[in-house]
């Protein structure tokens, strides 16, 4: 094999690695792409009313199930005085209030926050989705004409089991009914009267449906109840209806409570009961909301990851995480671009120095500090110093123009030039140093071209590293190294002419063409 082909199958590894690792972090476990994502959290008050009647209470309250679109942040239940458990069954989850003995008014609350997920993959149906075979009702006498009267109109309407649905409940809702439909619906306006007959009529054709009751998601509302659908199993899938419009799907803003015919509130030794709703909505960034969400379900890759540092190195993290891109704006700008610098990766430190320092002030701090590190370097090289000797009085002379420099903007008032401490001391001196020697050996004019170079890429570099999409995508994807990483390895193959060079000899190009004509 040669090195070329295991550099590309090496390459091809990392990059599927880095990846699959974003898209499983952003399909599986919820994380945006963008730092301004943000998700509605909806928080639901349910308030329980009764009057005791002095004997002992038992109260349970059907309990929302969880769904994979739907991610439960926090659960309370109060009620004072009563103690107080929660039970779950194939039928779901319940809440149980008891006390010995009560009366008079009492109150129970559950409160619950949620927010709604984008669901990529369709839930697998489980055993206990799959319905029973429907029980055909018995309709009584004239009722049972009515109901296979109306049946054969709509089955003479319909071509598959949706339509015949859909069509079924759009004839119950007629504006103008017929004997039959006044018949069935008995002049009875009652939501669940209605949606058992639409339950039974599906029956009478063998196709399994159950109740659902939820509630609509909207701001600011109190005193709401819950709204009825009927969910139809077609097609080896439940299917959600609106039992007054026909219309299929779940609605939008829309939270299923509780499906099946079991009651949705029971009170024991108690009257006059009955629920309300009230919604409140608030808005969260989707990132920390993934997040909490991954470390309360003890996710593998957050759980051993930076999220699991203190927030200390957690910021530390977030500057060390933009290296690799300055990292990567510098090979561009070498091989590909052919920009000479001052040092491989000097304009990296120099992007991080602007970072702290903003650009403008960093830019001429920067050159402050290097013309006059050149100028007494200059002085220096006079004495004939050894080189150790020398790059040391180099960095104390750089010591001092930088104490200079922070002094006199104190007492200036300029705040920003005090920032020049953000810059790597060490660095700089190996800068003027190297600047020195090459303005000795080549001339002033490979210093400012090398220079203007290093210049040059810190600004490109410092823009991308202060991109605010970067910066998070970055902290928050750091599987990003290794496609950059990926790239870094493929670009470092690359052996052509660099841009710089194309424009060099294409000038060569037209003397030539000008020279033959």
């Amino acid at each position: 094999m040669s090195p070329k082909l295991r550099l590309y199958i090496l390459v091809f590894l990392i990059m599927g690695l880095g990846i699959g690792l974003i898209l499983y972090k952003h399909f599986a476990l919820g994380f945006p792409l963008s730092p301004d994502d943000k998700k509605s959290v909806w928080t639901i008050e349910a308030k329980i009313d009764f009057i005791a009647r002095g004997d002992p209470v038992i109260v349970s309250f059907a309990l929302p199930p969880q769904t994979p679109n739907v991610v439960f942040m926090e659960e309370d239940f109060a009620s004072p005085g009563y103690g107080f458990s929660e039970l779950t069954s194939p039928a779901g989850r319940r809440a149980q209030w008891s006390k010995r003995t009560a009366s008079g008014p009492q109150t129970a609350y559950y409160r619950l926050s949620m927010y709604e997920t984008d669901q990529f993959f369709q839930p697998l149906i489980t055993a206990a989705d799959l319905p029973a075979e429907p029980e055909k009702p018995e309709f009584d006498g004239v009722l049972k004409t009515a109901a296979i009267t109306l049946l054969d109109q709509v089955r003479n309407k319909s071509a598959n089991t949706e339509i015949f649905t859909r069509e079924l409940i759009s004839t119950l809702n007629s504006n103008t009914p017929d004997q039959n439909q006044r018949l069935l619906l008995n002049d009875q306006s009652s939501e669940d009267y209605k949606t058992h007959l639409i339950i039974n009529l599906l029956a009478s054709e063998g196709i399994s449906a159950h109740i659902v009751r939820g509630l609509y998601l909207n701001e600011g509302r109190k005193r709401l109840s819950l709204a009825n659908f009927v969910e139809v199993y077609i097609g080896g899938q439940w299917l959600l209806f609106n039992q007054n419009t026909g219309e299929s799907g779940k609605p939008k803003n829309f939270l299923v409570w509780q499906r099946g015919d079991q009651s949705l509130l029971d009170v024991i030794g108690g009257k006059n009961s009955k629920i309300s709703f009230s919604i409140i909505k608030s808005t969260q960034s989707t990132k920390n909301l993934a997040v909490r969400d991954s470390i309360s379900k003890q996710a593998g890759l957050i759980d051993f990851s930076i999220y699991s540092l203190p927030i200390e190195q957690q910021n530390a993290f977030k500057m060390i995480l933009l290296l690799p891109i300055g990292a990567l704006i510098v090979v561009i700008m070498r091989l590909l671009i052919g920009i000479r610098t001052s040092g491989t990766f000097m304009p990296i430190l120099i992007a991080l120095a602007l970072i702290q320092t903003t650009l403008l002030t960093g830019i001429i701090i920067f050159l402050t500090v290097v013309g006059t590190g050149l100028l007494i370097r200059s002085y220096l090289s006079r004495l004939n110093l050894l080189f150790v000797a020398r790059i040391s009085a180099v960095i104390i002379v750089v010591i001092a123009i930088m104490a200079s420099i922070s002094i006199i903007s104190n007492k200036l008032g300029i705040d920003q030039a005090m920032t020049v401490t953000f810059f790597p001391m060490i660095i700089l001196s190996w800068t003027i140093e190297r600047m020195s020697v090459l303005w000795e050996e080549d001339g002033p004019r490979e210093v400012f071209i090398q220079g203007g170079g290093s210049l040059l890429t810190a600004v490109i570099a410092y823009l991308f590293m202060t991109n605010r999409t970067i910066e998070y995508l970055t902290f928050n994807f750091p599987e990003l190294m290794l496609v950059n990483l990926a790239l870094i390895l493929i670009l470092g193959q690359y052996t052509g002419y660099r841009l710089s060079e194309l424009y060099r000899f294409h000038a060569l190009e037209r003397r030539d063409v000008t020279g033959k004509r």
